[in-house]
């Protein structure tokens, strides 16, 4: 049943789904519509509220442009390229093959979302070079498929930024320590469920053998070599430029600021810390500063879809915002629940608005205001309340692709190639969710 249930959501896909440019454009143009006819914003205020925030997310571009080009270049590294052509080497058949990388990729993305991005998106690659029989887009669906973890894990946005003292809804409800969010009974069960459940569904997805579509071999090619050897008349500028001396210098640089940080502020994994660390591992393996430009150079190439959509995203998250209509979408589902109905329509109304607001912190600048007090007058669970605005975000990234932008680059695929796996994902993993929401 499984197996027909993906192979029907991805003939759908396949005929439906738009680029992910298109897809972003499509959407831009139904929240206008709904913000006009469900708010009182005239059509020349919300142009304004759309090209207000059009540059709301460069910051965050640049990081997932980082996340992106360091993970590969750190990946096409020798020393981490043998780890993974280890780990892909413990798969002999394709059963195991994605269900190997299913399970790494949960849990990684359980440890941190942009590390899992790139960890399970890497191994898909050389899991595919060695098992033959393997349908590739299943491999890169099971990289994106552990993203379900990340709320639940330690780098989820939202049970930290409750945690964090200054939030937007600290003065409404206080802080919500992450003993009521990640360190709980319900997020245990969600989170290794998960974590045991994605692996078996990839199982249970794979294809017939003649429905298996092969990977193009040019997509699994290794980069170029990046390392130069220099000629005994080489020049001073060119010697400098293949200094070990000076890719050791920023790597130390880079470590003695992360433990100076660590020791005065405490332990922090956001994805500038990860991004941080992959630079200065990248680079230290590449040996020399423009070894690593020029690995580097070559990931570079998959952040076009970045630059271009997420802007969009970022003026679709403003319009959803100032206008109101995220607030009436949640007010919608909030007005109807009581304290029993309560997490899961708030889960459902996160998954929805999560369309238009594909950010973890995002929903809980725009849900947080309606969902969180409601909660409180209810005598609702204030944590399990705010972890339900978390996997709803995280529920519907597997039919948004906003996300899987980053991990496609590296694998080389488009979004209609996997995106018939993730739906199906989609509709088993959110039994879990509802398991852990009301089991507990």
């Amino acid at each position: 049943m499984i197996q027909r249930t993906s192979a029907f959501f991805t003939q759908v896909v396949h005929r439906v789904l738009p680029d992910p440019l298109i897809f972003a454009i499509f959407l831009t143009i139904a929240t206008f519509a709904l913000a006009f006819g469900l708010t009182p914003q005239s059509p020349a205020d919300l142009v304004v509220m759309w090209g207000s925030g059009f540059w709301n997310l460069l910051a965050f571009s640049m990081q997932m442009a980082m996340i992106l080009v360091t993970g590969h270049a750190l990946a096409s590294s020798g020393p981490v390229k043998r780890v993974l052509v280890a780990l892909a080497h413990s798969a002999r058949t394709p059963t195991q093959g994605v269900m190997l990388v299913a399970f790494v990729s949960a849990v990684a993305c359980a440890i941190n979302w942009g590390f899992g991005l790139v960890l399970g998106a890497m191994l898909s690659r050389e899991v595919a070079k060695r098992v033959e029989g393997t349908d590739y887009r299943l491999l890169v669906a099971c990289a994106y498929m552990g993203f379900l973890t990340w709320h639940g894990g330690l780098s989820g946005s939202v049970p930290l930024v409750a945690a964090t003292s200054g939030n937007p809804m600290e003065k409404t409800i206080g802080l919500i320590p992450v003993s009521q969010t990640i360190f709980t009974g319900y997020n245990a069960f969600i989170t290794i469920g998960l974590i045991v459940m994605l692996p078996i569904l990839a199982r249970l997805m794979m294809p017939k053998p003649s429905d298996v579509i092969s990977v193009d071999p040019a997509l699994l090619d290794d980069p170029q070599e990046v390392t130069r050897k220099l000629s005994a008349d080489a020049t001073l500028a060119e010697r400098a430029e293949e200094s070990r001396l000076l890719a050791v210098f920023v790597a130390l640089l880079c470590a003695v600021f992360l433990v100076i940080r660590t020791r005065n502020k405490g332990f922090t994994l956001d994805i500038d810390t990860v991004n941080l660390v992959f630079l200065a591992i990248g680079i230290l393996l590449h040996k020399t500063p423009m070894a690593y430009a020029r690995a580097v150079a070559a990931a570079a190439r998959g952040t076009s879809a970045i630059m271009i959509q997420f802007p969009l995203y970022a003026g679709i998250q403003a319009l959803m915002d100032h206008s109101g209509l995220a607030g009436v979408i949640t007010k919608w589902f909030v007005d109807v629940a009581n304290i029993y109905t309560f997490p899961l329509l708030t889960f459902l109304s996160s998954g929805l608005i999560n369309f238009a607001v594909p950010s973890g912190g995002g929903h809980w600048v725009v849900q947080g205001p309606f969902v969180m007090p409601a909660a409180k007058a209810l005598g609702a669970n204030l944590g399990k309340a705010a972890m339900a605005i978390a996997y709803g975000e995280a529920w519907t990234n597997m039919a948004q692709p906003f996300w899987a932008l980053p991990a496609l680059a590296i694998a080389g695929l488009g979004v209609r190639d996997i995106m018939g796996y993730c739906v199906t994902a989609l509709l088993f993993s959110g039994l879990v969710f509802i398991a852990g929401l009301y089991l507990f």
